[in-house]
């Protein structure tokens, strides 16, 4: 749990965890991004462990919590035993989902029989506690015990995001990892290299935009305005997908939506071809118009299903970037397959009762 003998080791003047550690609105012992590392480092001095009890520690979060700040990050300090009472080694399953209600991201935990009699005793014993998830001297989550746990099936709520939940999941796996992890090649983008990074991937974007619906245009005419307005409404489908689930727009994803900006057009195309070879059969444009969807079909909805099965073990077998890159996959692959099916032909249709295609509409 957070602990109090670090308000009461800050309290001192005469400490540099003066300046250094706080306590919030919430009593909780916190300190800043920018003091971090050093106060993690004076809480291995001899002189502030002598001040805790027998075989404790003070460790700080591995990232920041939301304390309502949005100008500064604070990160909580806890009091820990040294010696850890269950180690991951017991650990034989842990996996991010969603809760029941399918809102709230959780992470489900299983345990061998040598950790779920050790749980029993430890989750039985502290009721209402906290339990700190530790890796590597750092403290990635504490839950609260609701209850005793006999059976080694825990569930871990009260976290805010998916990929929070899926951080926890990679932190519980690697505990149970039997050799320890090493870190071979580590690289870091400073944010102004990184923001250069997503400028000239939404500059990528937008040209892919530009050239796509420029084509449609100059090629299709009337129904290239169509595809260009189905185009759009694809990629606002998107961005709005990916912002109700508080997703972030990374460079994997850009290029998932570039991807999935000519596989739209890719379809409208098909239809086009497809009413253009009615219309030279002499049908009227709206027998043609209605062959042409028919008749395409059939190949777009066999090239969307390949791309999303695709996608999805993409986003199975893959991580970090890579499931990126096929959650946008899916999502503007699905949102295509709407537009190019359902959107134009709806304009279509609206045209066609107003007398407003023809022949010449479709280039």
């Amino acid at each position: 749990a957070p602990a109090a003998p670090a308000a009461n080791v800050a309290g001192q003047s005469s400490k540099p965890l003066y300046d250094l550690v706080g306590i919030n609105q919430y009593g909780v012992p916190v300190t800043t991004a920018q003091s971090r590392d050093f106060v993690s480092a004076l809480f291995h001095r001899a002189d502030i462990m002598a001040l805790l009890p027998p075989d404790t520690e003070l460790l700080i979060s591995a990232k920041p919590d939301d304390y309502g700040s949005k100008t500064q990050k604070f990160y909580t300090i806890y009091l820990v035993r040294k010696t850890p009472e269950l180690t991951g080694g017991v650990i034989t399953e842990a996996k991010a989902t969603f809760g029941s209600q399918g809102v709230q991201p959780e992470v489900l935990m299983s345990m061998n029989s040598e950790g779920t009699s050790k749980w029993a005793r430890i989750t039985g014993a502290n009721i209402g506690k906290r339990v700190a998830i530790v890796l590597d001297g750092a403290v990635y989550s504490a839950p609260v015990v609701q209850s005793k746990i006999p059976n080694g099936n825990s569930v871990i709520n009260g976290i805010e995001s998916l990929e929070e939940a899926k951080d926890l999941e990679i932190v519980l796996k690697a505990g149970a990892l039997p050799a320890p992890v090493r870190i071979t090649e580590e690289r870091t983008v400073g944010p102004s290299l990184g923001a250069d990074y997503i400028r000239a991937g939404m500059l990528s974007l937008l040209w892919a935009f530009v050239a796509v619906s420029g084509f449609m245009l100059f090629y299709y005419k009337k129904a290239g305005i169509a595809a260009d307005i189905a185009l759009v409404l694809n990629i606002l489908i998107v961005l709005s997908v990916l912002a109700g689930f508080n997703a972030s727009l990374s460079l994997p994803g850009i290029a998932g939506i570039v991807l999935t900006i000519g596989m739209a057009v890719d379809a409208n195309v098909l239809i086009y071809e497809r009413v253009r070879e009615e219309l030279a059969e002499g049908k009227s444009i709206a027998g043609a118009v209605s062959q042409g969807y028919d008749r395409a079909f059939s190949s777009i909805l066999d090239s969307h299903v390949t791309t999303l099965v695709a996608a999805f073990l993409l986003y199975t077998y893959g991580i970090g970037p890579i499931q990126g890159f096929a959650v946008t996959l899916m999502i503007g692959t699905s949102a295509s397959l709407f537009t190019a099916i359902v959107v134009t032909r709806e304009i279509f249709e609206g045209l066609l009762g107003k007398n407003q295609l023809n022949d010449k509409s479709f280039g």
